[in-house]
């Protein structure tokens, strides 16, 4: 039986849509985060940080409060090496635009990418690079060792292919110095490159549709070169019953399940039906193979036994000049390539001089940086095995829909591969254990996909700091509900076709605590420090109230489990408005009858709200809670979930009443920009 997750063997009963204190989700007793790897040749723009970065940290923020901040390693990385990087190099070094070496031109983004991330709380442990330092060298001997052990396991083949060669310049050509359109059925990608698109759709480079060479725009020739190729063709089984339990899991999205399952068909070809007499011509010359026509469809397709007598077929259908589409399906995943800026790939046979290629060095660089984080901790590094080969812990992977193919079917098969002995999907303790995945649909932008290589351009994380605060931009990407369908970021200042009185959709979300969560917490000190000394009276909240927040808790934390971060907002906009009326209906009948007595009562009560909020709040505004739970003046054991249902009668250990730090007026415990301070206030 396939063990996906640790925690899941205590969760069999777990009803999802049931949370009671006597129905709970469980979490592992370690975890690993990652936040994928962003390209060496640039800086972040929105996509990254409100696509990925932001889901991560506020998991591994979630995390760290629920099992330990101890328990919990968060990692991440720029992804230095391949042919993008190189490319993007040799342009800005031939235009005068850098001068330095290739290194330094990594550097220099790394750097930039780890402001950006700072800026935007993302709590890091390590954000390394996979050329730089360190975690560079550790991770040439983790890329060596994952190798080997996979041609030790005898999961490795050489493989014999045609490369693209620029005569004219007399040099072969990387994935990224060819471009052509993508033959894979469906897509519809203008940015094919040599065995991959830009949607992440992989193919055999002479799949390419009308390919020229980036270097001086003629059509390149094929010559033959030798890789080394992982037997991903072999994996089609492992995956399927891979594909059939995380169906069945209830915190695996169901878009990480069906695009995995895509790539489990068997190999076909698509033909226009328009060309079927061309393809009766030669149909006979191909190997056996069905066809099948689907009158709804405008093509018809014919599908074969192996995926060898598929690329024979497509190889005479192109020397006959019938035009086709390849449909998804299990290529061999290639290791290595002969690009010189990459990680040195181990020489194994008659094999010499190889680099890895950057596709499957950055799926185990996670390793590699948890290695170099516990090394900088002085901790040995075999301890990465507590957290990736350990039952009891857990790794997420936060991701974008593009790169499904890659973490869930490549990393998958390899890890499964990694076993000793007989290959099999179900992993011991002490083996690399199989990550959940969190992919993430795509965050459009004013409707429209960006890409900082395409035509429509993203706006640069950084910048988005000039007109909003850190925090109210990641309530906002949190609520998009990414994981459920794409959706538009859609910034006004940077929208032509928003007009002045029009509000900003951005900051709905975080004008919720600038304004009134604000304002309830405010309240609440300033009535202590009218009436009670500024000192917090303790007690026991009234029955409904303890109620009402022990049910968001319960909720939150299933939306957590699940990674419904949207819900997640909405169970906090519900409890932050309900503070807010508690406050103004409670201390307006304690005024009106001048009871000191039902003010006690009301601050007790909305306190008690307060705290619940804001322990629900921790992961996703950090600001802002840590200020408050200093202004309470109660320790980081505020956050723990050990104490999630105490109130602050708990943390002032048999106080009659807790001192308050004095609290200023106007003082804003959840900031707005300063571009926004003379908008208007959102109820």
């Amino acid at each position: 039986m396939l063990k996906l997750e640790n925690s899941n063997k205590n969760n069999n009963n777990y009803k999802s849509n049931k949370p009671s204190k006597d129905n709970r989700p469980s979490f592992p007793k370690r975890a690993v985060i990652t936040g994928g790897m962003p390209y060496g040749n640039k800086q972040l723009h929105f996509g990254h940080v409100g696509g990925v970065f932001v889901f991560a940290d506020t998991y591994a923020r979630f995390l760290r409060d629920r099992i330990g901040k101890d328990n919990v390693i968060f990692v991440s990385g720029t992804d230095c090496y391949g042919s993008p990087i190189a490319e993007s190099y040799r342009k800005l070094k031939e235009s005068g635009e850098f001068d330095g070496t290739i290194e330094d031109f990594v550097r220099k983004n790394h750097e930039s990418q780890e402001k950006t991330l700072r800026d935007y709380d993302i709590s890091l442990d390590l954000f390394g690079a996979s050329a730089l330092d360190e975690p560079a060298k550790i991770h040439n001997v983790v890329s060596d060792k994952f190798i080997r052990r996979l041609y030790e396991n005898g999961q490795l083949e050489k493989i014999t292919t045609s490369q693209f060669y620029d005569e004219k310049a007399g040099v072969f050509l990387n994935g990224r110095q060819v471009i052509g359109k993508c033959p894979v059925l469906g897509c519809q990608s203008e940015k094919g490159y040599a065995d991959e698109c830009d949607l992440g759709h992989q193919y055999m480079p002479s799949s390419l549709i009308d390919p020229k060479s980036t270097l001086t725009g003629e059509t390149p020739v094929m010559r033959d070169v030798v890789n080394w190729y992982f037997r991903l063709t072999e994996y089609t089984k492992l995956l399927g019953e891979y594909v059939d339990r995380i169906k069945k899991m209830p915190n695996v999205r169901s878009l990480v399940s069906k695009t995995i399952g895509e790539f489990l068909e068997p190999p076909v070809v698509h033909i226009k039906k328009e060309l079927r007499e061309d393809y009766e011509k030669i149909k006979d010359l191909l190997a056996h193979h069905t066809l099948t026509d689907d009158p709804k469809k405008p093509s018809f397709t014919i599908c074969f036994d192996t995926l060898d007598e598929r690329d024979a077929a497509t190889e005479i259908m192109a020397h006959h000049g019938l035009r086709f589409r390849t449909g998804k399906t299990l290529v061999p995943f290639r290791l290595t390539g002969n690009i010189e800026w990459g990680v040195k790939a181990p020489d194994l046979e008659d094999e010499k001089g190889l680099t890895v290629w950057v596709w499957p060095e950055s799926l185990w660089a996670p390793i590699s940086f948890t290695c170099a984080y516990l090394k900088s901790k002085g901790i040995d590094m075999e301890h990465y095995k507590d957290y990736w080969c350990s039952k009891d812990s857990q790794v997420y992977q936060f991701i974008g829909s593009d790169n499904i193919y890659f973490y869930g079917v490549a990393e998958m098969a390899m890890f499964m591969a990694l076993k000793k002995g007989e290959i099999t999907s179900d992993p011991e303790d002490g083996e690399m254990q199989l990550p959940i995945l969190v992919a993430n649909n795509h965050i459009l932008f004013l409707d429209k996909k960006a890409s900082s290589s395409g035509s429509i351009k993203p706006p640069m994380a950084a910048d988005l700091l000039n007109y909003y605060t850190a925090e109210q931009l990641r309530m906002h990407w949190l609520g998009l509900g990414l994981g459920t369908r794409s959706v538009s970021f859609q910034p006004k200042p940077y929208n032509p076709d928003a007009k002045p009185e029009d509000n900003d959709p951005v900051v709905k979300e975080g004008f919720l605590l600038s304004n009134v969560f604000n304002r309830a917490i405010r309240s609440c000190f300033y009535y202590a420090q009218k009436y009670f000394d500024g000192k917090m009276p303790v007690g026991t909240p009234d029955a409904d109230v303890i109620a009402e927040c022990e049910k968001a808790i319960l909720e939150y934390e299933r939306y957590m489990y699940k990674f419904e971060f949207h819900q997640v907002t909405y169970v906090l906009d519900s409890l932050v408005r309900k503070s807010s009326k508690v406050w103004s209906k409670l201390s307006r009948e304690a005024d009106a009858a001048d009871d000191n007595e039902l003010r006690k009562k009301t601050l007790i009560n909305v306190f008690h709200y307060i705290r619940t909020a804001a322990l629900l709040l921790h992961p996703l505004a950090p600001e802002g809670t840590e200020m408050l739970r200093e202004y309470l003046g109660f320790g980081e054991d505020f956050w723990s979930w050990d104490h999630v249902f105490e109130g602050m009668d708990y943390f002032c250990k048999g106080e009659s009443e807790h001192q308050l730090k004095f609290l200023e007026p106007r003082v804003d415990f959840f900031k707005k920009h300063p571009s926004q301070l003379a908008g208007s206030e959102e109820n």
